[in-house]
């Protein structure tokens, strides 16, 4: 019995109904279906789960998903369509027709189909038990995401090869005769991604000044002797899942202020990948950096560090578990990110990025990636 199974006992209820397209990361993690047609999803405690689709998706659905496939029409949809004109309506008299007594949904099951059931059926959400399970990655999980992960080392490798070659012209960098921008490294590494399946989005390309706004994606000329950000989080198209990465670097010579800085963002990074641990809680990991970064005269607030330590990764970017102020406690299959960064307007930012697993005995990195300041 899984978490999803206790929580519909616990409820009372008779099943757990969901419905939605595989841009919904819970029906796509509890069906293993991509599709853009909306399907119903229904399962009760101890099955395996059905999902209802469109005939033209049965056959696909019967190979491709992991529950068990029925068509609209087997379910119903097609007669009561015949005497009820709305279609929301329709859809809760077709699974009302499939399931009795109180129902388990989640808390982004449509408002309106959720007024009609609730109108035949006492509903409740379900705010925990598919996060939880989500958070906990399978083998098979872990196996798609270091496939997207080493599409996105491939991408870092391109984007950091852009730097190295660029020639430096009065502080900026130059491709040939061509001034070197953010977009053209950010559109040569999605170029990379795309070769390699995965899907690239709002790709960050920032420096200078820049790099104090942790999510700026970037643009225009690069400069010399200024911190570039390069933030990579892709998905793959086939499997839906994510990874998640980033590298600060720069060409030429930074600051003496963002070489400190640096220092000890890699140091945070260390310690943290080194003490992480199942058990240990996301916010003492969070609050263990905030410790290390006021030793280094860097206080957090309103700049400084002024985000969460790491998240998890899996078909969303940003998913359970969080380690930050209010993050939970870390289980063995957790796959995060490890993420300290330092940002100060006026200088710039620093944020160095790895995605792992944790296993029994501590942190195992997907991120194969070098992190060095200075190219």
């Amino acid at each position: 019995m899984d978490a999803l199974d206790s929580a519909i006992l616990k409820s009372g209820s008779e099943a757990y109904v969901a419905m939605g397209t595989s841009q919904d990361a819970d029906l796509r993690y509890l069906t293993q279906f991509s599709t853009t047609d909306p399907v119903v999803y229904i399962r009760r405690p101890g099955e395996k789960g059905l999902i209802i689709v469109s005939q033209m998706e049965c056959q696909r659905a019967e190979r491709e998903s992991a529950a068990a496939v029925m068509s609209r029409a087997q379910a119903g949809l097609l007669e009561i369509l015949k005497e009820e004109n709305d279609r929301w309506r329709a859809l809760a008299r077709m699974i009302g027709g499939l399931v009795n007594g109180r129902l388990l949904v989640p808390p982004q099951f449509p408002y309106a189909l959720a007024k009609e059931l609730g109108a035949m059926r006492e509903l409740e959400v379900d705010r925990t038990a598919l996060v939880e399970m989500r958070a906990v990655k399978s083998p098979r999980e872990i196996g798609h995401i270091q496939m997207v992960q080493a599409a996105t080392d491939r991408a870092m490798e391109k984007g950091i090869a852009m730097l190295r070659k660029a020639r430096v012209k009065r502080g900026h960098l130059y491709q040939g005769a061509v001034p070197l921008t953010s977009g053209m490294v950010r559109g040569a590494m999605h170029q990379v991604l795309l070769r390699n399946g995965c899907i690239p989005t709002e790709t960050i390309v920032s420096c200078g000044e820049e790099t104090a706004l942790p999510h700026l994606t970037g643009e225009g000329h690069l400069s010399a002797d200024e911190p570039i950000v390069i933030d990579i989080f892709p998905r793959n198209e086939q499997t839906g899942y994510y990874s998640d990465m980033t590298r600060t670097v720069c060409r030429g010579e930074p600051t003496m202020q963002i070489k400190e800085m640096f220092q000890a963002v890699k140091d945070a990074h260390t310690m943290a990948s080194e003490k992480i641990r199942p058990g240990l809680t996301g916010a003492e990991l969070h609050q263990a950096v905030v410790d290390l970064f006021v030793e280094r005269g860097f206080e957090s607030g309103r700049e400084g560090f002024v985000h969460n330590l790491g998240h998890g990764v899996g078909l969303e970017v940003h998913e359970a578990p969080s380690l930050g102020p209010g993050g939970e406690e870390l289980r063995k299959g957790n796959v995060v990110t490890i993420e300290p960064g330092l940002y100060y307007p006026g200088v710039g930012g620093i944020r160095i990025e790895n995605t792992g697993v944790l296993r029994t005995d501590g942190f195992e990195s997907l991120t194969r990636f070098p992190v060095s300041l200075v190219l």
